[in-house]
């Protein structure tokens, strides 16, 4: 199962390589994406290219478990929307249950939480289903801070768990992630989870309050390559012309093998291309005042010119008669 998540539960991964001497560009070039990703919070992206990015920003900065040390970090509160809905719960368990049943419909799919109360322990955890390989331990560590925090929401600053399972190899891996979670880690376990006094499920929420919002966006379902490559040109578009072996090296295929399966769902890349570009040149010209030449550049032309010829061919008009027309209503 191939999972995807939001660009918002990257976290703070900037300020935290940067402040430690390291480089976010680099990181990201490492990991072969548009660094740009971290001013589009809400764009998706495949959540094995999440792992890697945190398996490079550790290897920049020479940190064996970034993903603990970035954790400690972390709010839930300032993860998009979805963790604002999640930290203004009345309760600890209210909180757990918005969790558990939004994750995978606003924030991040391929993605299991599960919460369970064995006597007087409650246990609340997190397990990813995709395949990737590359930095998903890194990914577990970050997954579970933020589990963590929104724990401590509730139960008060200096709340601790009680224990950390986690899938670390060895105790000496555990006697380093104590260190930096300040809690007890239990290691070789096969889901990454927190435990902590069931009392605490009906606590109310200890920090500043956070003003409650609604989570009117939700994870597009990907179903086939047709959503996985729109989604993938989305990414592009953030950097340059998109290139049909770049989308076709993240959906771990060929060029040939991609371009077969899309003809089987009736359509093509160039097809999927020219309908992303169109999309995204009416909406920057009916709520932005960009010129043409920066729309045009944005969606990956090479000038104003290509842009306006192809854009006479989507809707009969030039883009600023569109736009004027459109400002006239």
């Amino acid at each position: 199962m191939r999972g995807y998540t939001r660009a918002s539960a990257l976290g703070p991964i900037a300020d935290f390589v940067e402040t430690r001497g390291g480089s976010i560009t680099r990181v990201f070039q490492r990991a072969d994406l548009p660094v740009g990703l971290l001013d589009s919070r809400d764009q998706p992206l495949p959540l094995k290219d999440q792992f890697n990015v945190l398996s490079e920003a550790g290897r920049e900065i020479g940190e064996p478990f970034f993903g603990a040390a970035l954790g400690r970090l972390v709010s839930m509160e300032k993860l998009s929307a979805f963790g604002i809905w999640v930290s203004c719960a009345a309760t600890l368990e209210g909180a757990i249950d918005r969790s558990n049943r939004g994750l995978n419909r606003y924030l991040q799919t391929g993605t299991v939480l599960e919460f369970n109360v064995i006597g007087k322990t409650a246990r609340w955890s997190i397990e990813f289903l995709d395949p990737g390989a590359d930095g998903r331990f890194q990914n577990e560590l970050l997954g579970v801070s933020y589990l963590i925090d929104g724990v401590r929401h509730f139960a008060g600053s200096k709340w601790s768990p009680a224990l950390i399972r986690s899938t670390c190899v060895g105790s000496k891996q555990a006697a380093a992630l104590e260190k930096v979670f300040q809690a007890p880690v239990l290691h070789g376990c096969k889901v990454t989870a927190v435990e902590f006094d069931a009392s605490l499920i009906s606590a109310v929420g200890c920090r500043h309050p956070v003003v409650e919002t609604s989570v009117d966006y939700i994870l597009p379902p990907v179903s086939g390559y047709r959503e996985e490559v729109k989604t993938l040109l989305a990414i592009a578009l953030l950097e340059g012309p998109p290139k049909i072996d770049w989308i076709a090296s993240k959906l771990d295929t060929s060029r040939r093998s991609l371009q077969r399966s899309l003809v089987s769902e009736a359509c093509s890349y160039s097809m999927l291309l020219d309908e992303m570009r169109k999309d995204r040149a009416l909406t920057l010209l009916r709520s932005t005042d960009h010129n043409v030449t920066d729309i045009a550049l944005q969606l990956g032309y090479s000038d104003g010119a290509h842009f306006t010829r192809a854009f006479r061919r989507w809707t009969g008009t030039a883009p600023l008669r569109y736009r004027n027309a459109k400002v006239a209503l």
